[in-house]
């Protein structure tokens, strides 16, 4: 198991859910009003965007698109009518910024986490808990391994892919092949509540929403070095 130091950097997003490094920026869906950020490593915002996202939770790039968890019935603002209270998978042109489709979740319930993967997309689920790996292209399941955590953010490195639990409060990396447990991170009780996921290089990157029912009362985004 490793130990880890955090690194926050400084970020006025009230509620960052979900992270994605792409093309030397971070994709960041905020929770609290459904825009997506796009920062620098530094913090410094790039671009904000709306989106038709509701009770916004994973995000990741692939196919020239983005890739929105729209996680169902929002607590963190008023709805919208735009607002469907069902959880989606939300895709989204990154020129135009339009809603082209959107999928139900494999499982029919909320969704966290996503993460391209040459071609393919990984998804969180719940009933059970597991990692869903389907094409995007029709949504088939190519591939799927149950998992003993609540499932959040997702990362890929190399074969691996690292998921986080804000309920245990851990990070754990998979064979992505197999689902045997490759490495874990604990996070210790003063530290940050582990929603979003991404990865660079060899830097793991967290975000902590501060929502709901939050160890600490501030939100949060930085970096765990893992190598």
């Amino acid at each position: 198991m490793k130990k880890v130091e955090f690194n926050p950097i400084k970020s006025n997003i009230e509620m960052p859910n979900g992270l994605q490094w792409h093309d030397g920026n971070l994709y960041i869906i905020d929770q609290k009003t459904d825009n997506v950020f796009i920062i620098n490593e530094d913090g410094k915002l790039i671009e904000e965007f709306s989106t038709l996202c509701e009770n916004g939770s994973g995000i990741t790039v692939g196919d020239n698109f983005l890739w929105v968890a729209s996680n169902g019935v929002t607590e963190a603002r008023p709805f919208r009518g735009s607002d469907t209270h069902i959880s989606w998978i939300l895709k989204i042109d990154m020129t135009t910024k339009e809603l082209i489709s959107r999928y139900p979740t494999p499982d029919g319930g909320g969704v966290h986490g996503l993460e391209w993967d040459n071609g393919l997309l990984w998804i969180t689920a719940f009933n059970p808990a597991a990692l869903i790996l389907v094409d995007p292209s029709s949504f088939d399941i190519k591939f799927k391994f149950e998992i003993n955590q609540s499932p959040h953010g997702l990362a890929i490195q190399e074969e691996g892919i690292w998921c986080s639990d804000r309920v245990d409060r851990n990070i754990i990396k998979y064979d992505k092949n197999n689902g045997s447990i490759l490495d874990k991170i604990q996070i210790p009780e003063d530290g940050p509540d582990p929603h979003g996921l991404t990865i660079k290089d060899t830097t793991l990157w967290y975000s902590d929403a501060a929502h709901p029912n939050p160890m600490r009362p501030y939100p949060e985004i930085g970096y765990i070095k893992i190598k």
